[in-house]
């Protein structure tokens, strides 16, 4: 048995064979709001999580050397400096992204105009 185990002075399987009686409900104290609050909450054996639901898209954990320079700009800005950060990059990668897509669309737009104009001499 451990130490701790030792140290109570109870009988632990007398007590979980208990069966709470009416008459002993006066001796247990009234739940407070707070407490009520800070309970953990089951849909039959499941812990129903608390706090923010979450995201569809999850971010992925990473560790990225910055340099120093780029670190303190953005912890400069206070809290959330890493949700700058996130923001900055995603901005960045939509606007390539789009330039990308862009160019190849003016090129194939180029290459068909100059088929046309081929086929029209």
């Amino acid at each position: 048995m451990t130490e701790n185990k030792r140290a109570i002075a109870t009988d632990l399987k007398r007590l979980d064979a208990h069966v709470v009686q009416p008459e002993e409900y006066d001796d247990a104290p009234e739940l407070t709001d707070e407490q009520l609050t800070e309970a953990d909450v089951y849909e039959g054996s499941k812990l129903v999580r608390r706090g923010r639901p979450l995201a569809a898209a999850r971010k992925v954990p990473v560790k990225l050397r910055l340099d120093p320079v780029v670190i303190e700009y953005f912890r400069a800005g206070g809290p959330g400096w890493q949700t700058r950060i996130n923001a900055t990059l995603l901005s960045t990668v939509l606007r390539v992204t789009r330039k990308s897509k862009a160019t190849k669309a003016r090129g194939t737009a180029a290459r068909a105009a100059g088929r046309k104009r081929r086929t029209r001499r």
